[in-house]
């Protein structure tokens, strides 16, 4: 059986890079939704209303982070199916997308919009250095795998 030309493509080292950063921050967000909202109910999305309130925020959240994963994944088997997928690229994508989900929620939800917070009724400033470092330790080891993947793109295919 032979493949039409629209069936297989370019190797496309930006698109996945970017879909694999959405399906990154999709798994983030499903780790924050699930551990810290669910399982030790340390806050929700939106703790500055009442609980119903909270309830319905996290499902909220729930559900982008499903959708985003969903869409992340039909996105990866397309590149898949295309044979475009540039395995260095993705998973440096996948890197950041799990950093850059942790550091927006650490400075932006967090801090500026205080929609939550890690822990109430505690010293909040180790939770917030633990999480913001792990989200720049992640971020970090994206940009390592994305600056190597760049360079590796530049010299070319391996001599068998």
């Amino acid at each position: 059986m032979s493949e039409s030309p629209r069936e297989v493509s370019e190797p496309q080292p930006g698109r996945s890079m970017a879909v694999c950063a959405l399906i990154g921050a999709a798994v983030m967000a499903a780790v924050d939704e699930i551990l810290f909202h669910q399982i030790l109910g340390w806050h929700h999305f939106y703790d500055r209303s009442t609980s119903s309130v909270g309830l319905l925020s996290d499902g909220l959240l729930h559900t982008a982070e499903l959708t985003g994963l969903v869409a992340g994944l039909f996105l990866f088997a397309d590149l898949c199916r295309r044979r475009s997928l540039v395995r260095p690229h993705a998973w440096a994508g996948f890197f950041l997308g799990l950093g850059g989900f942790q550091l927006f929620d650490g400075i932006v939800d967090h801090k500026l919009l205080r929609l939550h917070q890690i822990r109430y009724g505690v010293d909040i400033a180790p939770y917030d250095i633990a999480w913001n470092a792990a989200a720049l330790v992640l971020l970090a080891v994206g940009a390592v795998l994305a600056v190597r993947a760049a360079r590796q793109r530049r010299r070319g295919p391996a001599e068998p």
